[in-house]
């Protein structure tokens, strides 16, 4: 059972790490591309464009909320 528990905590530290809304903030963006690549009929380039665009507007807009000024 400790290889589990540990198992689990590796993976939870993995993904989650120290800041939990930038994880959430990038798999909403790979949510998003991956509705968009089977809903429409774009191109699979257009979208690996687009979804790359995503997750990195996700994690920017992230740290910069975590790290704008608490006055």
């Amino acid at each position: 059972m400790r290889f589990v528990r540990d198992f689990g905590r590796l993976w939870y530290e993995l993904l989650i790490g120290d800041d939990w809304k930038i994880a959430v903030s990038v798999i909403i963006a790979l949510a998003l591309t991956t509705l968009l690549l089977t809903r429409t009929a774009t191109s699979d380039q257009v979208v690996a464009v687009i979804g790359g665009a995503l997750v990195v507007a996700a994690f920017c807009i992230s740290l910069a909320i975590e790290v704008r000024r608490k006055d």
